[in-house]
This record gives C-alpha cells, structure tokens and sequence, in this order.
C-alpha cells in the first residue's frame, strides 16, 4: 500500500550567493507547515507565549513580520501556496480544494523537487486531502491513515474520522458516536500521544533515513495544532495561569461602521459540543479557548524542537533550508468572531520564518509578503527553474539578502466575495456581487495607527483619495482574479 506522510516545511533562506562544494550537495528543504498558527509567539512580541523553540529558530534566520497568507481558508490557502498560484472567482475556494482538480496543468513546488531529484516527503496536513496530487511525493503519510481497519474505509475517509484525538474516554466515545466532541481537552499524556507528536515521530524517523542517502530531500511536518479542537498534554496547559489569561480589548464589538458580510458566524467552532449553536460563548469559555490555543502553541513548538534537535544531530542542518509558516492567522474573539474565515488582519497574518544555514544574515523585516512568494524562493534558493507562466509571487531572496527592502506594493487576498488589498499601510476590501461583478459594500482600515481595525474609515472623507487608488488597483491588477477569465 502507498504511504502517504506530512510536509513540514522548514526553508532555510540563502542571503548570498549559493556556493556548493560539490554539484550534487544542493540544499534540503525542511518544512514545518503549522495550522491556524497566528503570528502571536513571543518572537514576533507575544511575551505571554512560550514558544522557545520557534523563537530560536527566528533568531538565527529572518523572521517576516508583514507576511500575509491568500485565502483565509486552510485547503484553499495550501492549494495557493503549493501552486504558487493566487486564488481566483473560481479557484481555491474553500477547505474543499483540490488541486488535480481545480489546477491540473500547475507544476507544484513538490512536484518541482521531486523532478529535480529530490526524494519528497509528504508527512501530516500539507494539503488539505491527503489522496490530492499523490503523485508529487515519494511518500504520503499521516497519523492513523493507514492502520488497519474494519470499517472498510480508505486511508482518506479513515484518518478523516479519527483526526481530533481525544484522550479522555468519554471525550472519544462521544466523538466515536456522533462526529463531535468538545472543543478541547488536556489529558496527563506524554508528548508522542496525540496525532502531532506521532507526526514528530515520523518526522524524526525520516531525518535518520535521509541522512543516510545521498539525494536531497524536501521534507514537510504538517502539524494540525493550534487547529481546533485544542487539544495538548495537561502540561502545556500548566504553561499558563488562567487567571492572567484576558480576552481581546474588541472581543465584544463589531467594527464601527464594518459591513454586516464582513463578520463571521465561525460555524467551524460552533460544530463543536460544548460551544453554543447561537449567540456568543461566555466570558468563562471564552478564557477555556483562548487557554486551550496557547497551550496547543507551546505543545507545537515543543515539537517543532524536537525535530531541530534531530535536524542538528544527524549533522543535516549545515545544509538544510528550514522554513516556519502557517496557512492562515486566526480570530480569538476579536471583534466577536473566532476561528479564520473572514479578510480582517487577524485572519489573514501569518507567522513566516526562513533560516539559511550558509547565509550570515539574520534578524527581522518588516517587508511585505505572501505565501505565493515561498515558491519562488525556494526555486531560487536551490538553483531550480521555475515553471513557465504559472507562479504569481516574486522570489524573497532579496530580501533575504537584505532584510530593510519594502518587498510588494501590496497583496492580494480573497474569501468567498471579499477581495482584499493590503498594502503596508492600509487593508483594503470590497464585497463584490458575483453575478455582475458590483460592489456590494467596502471597508478600509488604516494599519499606520495599528492593527486592530476597530473603525472602517472606507466612507470617510478623509480617506476618499485613498480608498479610489487602492480600487483602481485592485481592478486594474487582480481584474482577471474578481471576475474570471
């Protein structure tokens, strides 16, 4: 049977020219791909996080802090980013994504590798299906998938129905019998019991296979924590004392003047049974959640350390790109809303850290970025040639080389009929009506004074000339990604 496996995705970045001592010495590629990880860590100056691994990792590397992910939607996001591709009115569009269907020509960035001589390692969530573009790796693995079963599933519908993890007996029972269960839970496990540390596990598995040959591997960890259900060792959840734990200053308000589309009924939390079906969780649960994210964050980091620490004691990390990202930021309550889902900043802001182990430059920049821009890096970075006529991003070598550049003008990203423009100093979205392209409504924020976009300032005078540069570019660059070809 064909393995299926996790792609961690840790890219260390090459700030100078790449100088191999020999032809075949061309750098691995270790991904860590995290889920629903929002750049809130103590690197990016979250002090009340402890994420010391991901930190260590950002000091020796370059970390971007104005790094943006395409769709706030996991399969969809991961389809953009594996493509290089931006979303359109008709492609990537939800979790449901799948890129041999929606994409079938895209050359993917595992799928380069691999025809370049790597040996490609799919391990956890890297797309959102485990059995879309299978053939991009030479092997595809995730916890659970393919144990033998007697429900007569396939490695897909099996592991799909067992992902959650719960511990707690009567957590999993209850989940066994209806789908569901709560929306966290810290059991007294030890680290290698919920699917992320069997995913370490493997990882580390592969670190002490690969080093014994000779090609270059892309190597990918696709972790599902911080997703939901939070679920972690007790001990993560010790971390933090509940009683300093605070819901955000905006937890209880809308923006002023934000459009009613703009805000997210977060369904995908709601599915969960102890969340109510309507109206806002109280004050008490709200603290529960927010508990349960941190600790699944340190729980992940924890992790991730392991894994380095294999990294550097098989001697591969000489030679070896790592790169930190996640697919999508996430809402803790901010403005009402949890989970991703909506084109606000907390949604769409993504951590991204990328190490170069021959490179001498490191600390952090403010360039702005997004996803589509890992692929081709990584194709520069590893002297490969890009497939003609498909990427949409611009390679961050340059940057890498020299962290003060601005990067892009702006970004580009969508959900559902929200089309966003970001720029370095403004969010910018318009509501568009699919069947004849008007706009429906707009909102504007201004990120100069901060990020928290408490107000829409999109009707205000002030910002008139603002809010008409920043549509006519995006009707004028993304015109082919709002209305179609």
């Amino acid at each position: 049977m064909k393995k299926l496996c996790f792609v961690f995705i840790l890219i260390f970045s090459n700030c100078k020219e790449i100088v191999f001592e020999k032809p075949y010495e061309k750098p691995n590629i270790l991904l860590l791909y995290v889920d629903d990880l929002r750049p809130e860590l103590a690197s990016y100056g979250a002090t009340h996080i402890q994420s010391p691994n991901i930190d260590a990792l950002a000091e020796k590397g370059i970390k971007f802090t104005n790094a943006y992910c395409n769709v706030p939607v996991c399969g969809a996001s991961r389809a953009s980013m594996l493509t290089g591709m931006l979303p359109t009115k008709n492609r990537f569009l939800d979790y449901k994504t799948f890129v041999e269907r929606e994409t079938p020509e895209a050359i993917t960035l595992p799928q380069l590798f691999k025809s370049n001589g790597y040996k490609t390692i799919s391990n956890g969530k890297i797309y959102h299906h485990l059995d879309d573009r299978e053939s991009d790796w030479d092997e595809v693995w995730r916890p659970y998938a393919f144990d033998e079963n007697n429900k007569g599933l396939a490695p897909t519908d099996y592991w799909q129905s067992l992902w959650k993890d719960y511990q707690n007996p009567e957590n999993r029972a209850y989940y066994e019998a209806t789908d569901s269960g709560p929306a966290y839970e810290g059991e007294a496990v030890s680290d290698s019991t919920y699917i992320d540390g069997l995913l370490t596990q493997k990882v580390i598995q592969d670190l002490i296979q690969l080093k014994k040959n000779q090609k270059p591997f892309f190597l990918t960890a696709g972790f599902i924590n911080p997703h939901l259900p939070f679920n972690a060792p007790k001990k993560y959840w010790n971390l933090y004392d509940r009683k300093t734990i605070k819901q955000p200053e905006n937890y209880n308000y809308t923006p002023k003047d934000a459009p009613d589309i703009s805000i997210s009924n977060w369904a995908e939390m709601r599915s969960y049974s102890n969340i109510p079906k309507k109206g806002q969780v109280s004050d008490s649960l709200a603290i529960d959640l927010i508990h349960g994210y941190y600790a699944t964050v340190s729980y992940t980091d924890a992790l991730i350390g392991k894994i380095l620490k294999e990294l550097e004691a098989q001697k591969l990390s000489e030679n070896t790109l790592v790169i930190l990202v996640s697919d999508h930021g996430y809402n803790l309550q901010e403005h009402t809303q949890w989970t991703k889902f909506t084109n606000y900043n907390t949604a769409t802001q993504v951590p991204l850290i990328i190490y170069d182990p021959l490179s001498k430059i490191s600390g952090t920049t403010n360039a702005l970025t997004s996803l589509i821009d890992i692929y081709p890096t990584l194709v520069e970075l590893c002297g490969l040639k890009a497939p003609k006529d498909q990427l949409d991003g611009n390679s961050l070598v340059p940057i890498l080389k020299n962290p003060e550049l601005g990067g892009r003008e702006h970004v580009f990203i969508k959900r559902n009929n929200g089309f966003t423009l970001k720029t370095k100093g403004f969010s910018y979205t318009e509501f568009i009506k699919a069947t004849d392209n008007s706009i429906l409504d707009k909102m504007l924020y201004d990120h100069r004074k901060n990020k928290y976009e408490n107000t829409n300032v999109a009707y205000k005078k002030e910002f008139e000339s603002i809010v008409a540069k920043m549509s006519k570019t995006l009707h004028s660059a993304y015109v082919k990604n709002i209305e179609g070809e």
